[in-house]
């Protein structure tokens, strides 16, 4: 299945229906009355989030939903049937956005919510509701209410626990497959990961999900590369984990060039937890990558982390502080939102 994050459709909700004009004709009764019946409703647009989706790619084949018109009333008081909403189903995390994609119409992020993004156009009324004492025999029906139009932009952000971030080639599919059953493409050349691929990761009786995204290069922000378009990916994240190609000349300036391309998508990227680990622990000697932990540590002022996805060192280890540090954001957003509901902790 290919991967779409972004896509812009079109919605138009159906049109009531007019009311009808009729009067009773029947035998022996010579004064029947009116009995023109309503119009039926238009039908909606309605945006659904729902689980197993984690792509927009449906919406390249297919831009343009229109709901169904009301039908018009008919005689004998009979209201026109109601047109036939229409349910666009969309990945849990889609944003629906204005036309200047900007604008955040509603964040699908809990499956089974749904929005009504487009309502219907109400009936008209029959000549029945226009009988009075001075007009016994009305001649007026309304016409049906107008629908509703617009342009959205769908934007996809998945929902994960974690986030892997680091330049080309720094191992995060590698520590992606060591980590769940996620199978990612791994090869020896950089920009191998085109799209973000997600992963369940087990540890001690708990899961969380991991996101990887393609690397990021010096000048990202400005298009280089495949850009920064994947970050938005990320930034639902608890817990961002930074790896870096233990065989770099100079891992405290690669950390630095990816740090600098967050804040310059970000700065909700910027603030998030960070764990950092130096990677592909296996390709040096031990000594030799604990050398380059010490230039890490000392340049960043953090911890750092060594792991090999091929031997599976220190992976275990990086899965409990993320866990760690996703039990730590949820329980500080819980707490903020008690406060913010007037409960005290």
């Amino acid at each position: 299945m290919k991967f779409l994050d972004e896509a812009k459709i079109h919605v138009q909700s159906g049109r009531g229906g007019a009311g009808s004009v009729s009067f009773r004709r029947e035998k022996f009764i010579e004064y029947g009355g009116p009995d023109g019946g309503d119009g039926g409703r238009g039908g909606d647009i309605i945006v659904e989030a729902v689980e197993n989706l984690n792509t927009l790619i449906d919406f390249r084949y297919q831009q343009h939903f229109k709901a169904q018109i009301g039908m018009h009333g008919m005689g004998r008081n009979r209201t026109g049937p109601a047109g036939k909403s229409v349910t666009i189903k969309v990945p849990v995390g889609t944003q629906i956005l204005a036309e200047d994609r900007e604008t955040v119409i509603l964040d699908m992020i809990k499956p089974g919510q749904s929005i009504v993004l487009c309502r219907g156009g109400d009936g008209g009324r029959g000549n029945t509701h226009f009988k009075s004492s001075t007009n016994q025999a009305p001649r007026r029906a309304e016409e049906g209410w107008p629908n509703e139009e617009m342009s959205v932009w769908l934007r996809l952000k998945l929902i994960a626990d974690a986030g892997l971030v680091g330049l080309p080639n720094a191992g995060k599919s590698t520590f992606l497959a060591a980590s769940s059953a996620a199978r990612p493409k791994i090869a020896d050349y950089p920009f191998t990961t085109l799209h973000p691929q997600l992963g369940v990761v087990e540890v001690d009786d708990n899961e969380f999900v991991l996101a990887d995204i393609p690397g990021l290069i010096e000048g990202a922000s400005e298009g280089k590369g495949i850009g920064t378009r994947f970050l938005g990916h990320i930034e639902r994240c608890e817990v961002l984990l930074h790896l870096i190609d233990c065989a770099e000349e100079d891992p405290v300036a690669i950390y630095r060039t990816v740090r600098e391309e967050l804040d310059n998508y970000a700065d909700i990227l910027v603030d998030k937890p960070e764990v950092v680990a130096l990677s592909k622990a296996d390709t040096l000697l031990p000594e030799m990558v604990e050398e380059q932990r010490e230039i890490l540590e000392k340049g960043i002022g953090k911890k750092v982390y060594i792991v090999s996805g091929a031997t599976q060192q220190g992976v275990k280890e990086v899965h409990r502080q993320l866990r760690r540090h996703i039990v730590e954001e949820r329980e500080r957003r819980a707490l903020e939102s008690n406060e913010d509901r007037g409960f005290q902790p």
